[in-house]
């Protein structure tokens, strides 16, 4: 027979099932739909477009085929046009205007890591930090330092849990041993503070050792 105090821990248990199904896909979907309402209203083009009163007329999806359209077009005429003297020239200009220079360089950099030729996330690694054994995930993003006199240094990017934002570390190369797991398992095992991600990847030999 069912009780007051029996019908709340069904409920109770109900309502904790529902969140850890629903919550997950809500904020997928919500962070999805909030990053293309946020491009569709930008590039929208409303005011070009308008009603029969004059006014702006939005027409949602527009934005998005609008910056499809303009990444596609910039992506043909520097493949076809586009000489590499050229491109470096461009490169050249953009790097001489104050400020401006910094975050080209750096977003150029970071958009290159991820769907340029040479990826530079596709390293995950494990970095020992102390004597006591605590040990962090990273990825390797620079081997050879020899240019700024580190032969035996490499670069190591941190990123934070439940967070876009990371830290970028100098460690000793005998204190980084590769993963044996690909990128996208790694990066979900650090951003969801060690939740997701782990499949039962054995660790490889430190890269000082190879």
């Amino acid at each position: 027979m069912w009780t007051k105090n029996r019908a709340i821990k069904v409920l109770f248990y109900y309502l904790i099932k529902g969140v850890l199904v629903l919550v997950p896909i809500a904020g997928a979907l919500f962070l999805i739909f909030w990053i293309v309402a946020t491009i569709d209203s930008v590039l929208n083009l409303s005011w070009l477009i308008r009603d029969e009163m004059g006014r702006p007329l939005y027409i949602p999806g527009l934005g998005i085929i609008a910056m499809l359209v303009i990444l596609i077009s910039a992506g043909w005429v520097f493949t076809n046009f586009v000489t590499e003297p050229i491109l470096e020239w461009f490169q050249k200009q953009m790097n001489k205007i104050p400020l401006f220079n910094t975050l080209y360089s750096s977003i150029k950099d970071f958009t290159e890591a991820f769907v340029g030729d040479e990826k530079k996330f596709n390293d995950p690694v494990l970095v020992e930090i102390n004597e006591t054994g605590l040990k962090k995930i990273g990825f390797l993003t620079q081997s050879d330092l020899h240019k700024i006199d580190l032969p035996d240094e490499v670069i190591v990017y941190f990123p934070y849990s439940y967070s876009f934002a990371g830290q970028v570390c100098v460690v000793k190369a005998s204190k980084v041993t590769k993963l044996n797991m690909n990128a996208t398992d790694a990066m979900k095992l650090v951003v969801s503070g060690g939740v997701s991600g782990l499949e039962g990847h054995a660790s490889q030999p430190s890269i000082s050792e190879k």
